[in-house]
């Protein structure tokens, strides 16, 4: 089978490609595509693949974005950390989504039932936008879980400076203090408030109260200055300036 992914998280994909492996999938791997801009590029010139795993929080926004500007005739298997938020516009037959981190045994299902549908369904403007209105719910996470030594430590949201990806490991730091996250960091913007949180690269999250100032930086990139850093360096990825300065002005 000639499949497309469209991941923008090297570990996600990697662990795709390996579970695939693990349930003797045979497959052909076309690409590996990590933004909505790429994935526009590469779909208008290329014929279309027999299966797409696409990942719903990409580089520089959603993936259904990719639909406005696009047919897309493929099956598609959505990757999500949204859990709860997701799940009921996913109710439809067109499609199937997977919770990150994905399960062996229900992407085996996923496949199963791929295989056995008659015919795939397109994602019509309607099914797209009650996708777009369930990820659009407010998130009411207002604190969360980290590991402190032992045990655990209950975190206020709004206590968070920036959170981080490193050596496979997620951290998030606040003003005092690094602790280690069990978490993705997909999984962390999926269930916070989209206003004070931004993504601005694969590895960094900043929150909107610690940022002090913009840099212009090489390559139409942009650094910023966080208030309670040190060492760290914080620079919004290319594909994501634009729409960071439009959430900035908000």
């Amino acid at each position: 089978m000639r499949i497309l992914i469209i991941e923008d998280e090297a570990r996600a994909a990697n662990q795709l490609k390996q579970l695939l492996a693990n349930l003797s999938f045979e497959y052909e791997l076309l690409d590996q595509i990590d933004s909505i801009e790429e994935s526009i590029q590469w779909l208008a010139r290329h014929p279309a693949p027999e299966l797409i795993f696409m990942d719903i929080q990409l580089a520089d926004g959603l993936s259904f974005e990719i639909f406005k500007h696009i047919e897309v005739t493929s099956p598609i298997i959505f990757t999500t950390a949204f859990d709860e938020y997701a799940i009921k516009a996913f109710k439809v037959n067109s499609i199937d989504y997977l919770l990150k981190p994905i399960r062996e045994a229900e992407l085996a299902q996923a496949i199963k039932k791929l295989k056995s549908r008659q015919q795939s369904d397109q994602i019509t403007p309607a099914v797209m936008q009650s996708l777009l209105n369930s990820l659009q719910q407010p998130a009411r996470r207002a604190g969360m879980l980290v590991k402190d030594g032992s045990g655990h430590l209950h975190l206020n949201i709004q206590d968070i400076v920036y959170i981080y990806a490193e050596d496979g490991l997620c951290f998030v730091k606040t003003k005092a203090k690094r602790y280690l996250l069990n978490e993705t960091i997909d999984q962390f913007m999926a269930s916070v408030d989209q206003q004070h949180f931004f993504k601005i690269n694969r590895a960094q999250v900043v929150s909107r109260p610690a940022i002090i100032r913009l840099e212009p930086y090489f390559n139409h990139r942009v650094k910023l200055l966080l208030a309670h850093t040190s060492n760290q360096e914080f620079i919004v990825s290319r594909k994501r300036t634009p729409e960071f300065k439009a959430w900035l002005n908000s």
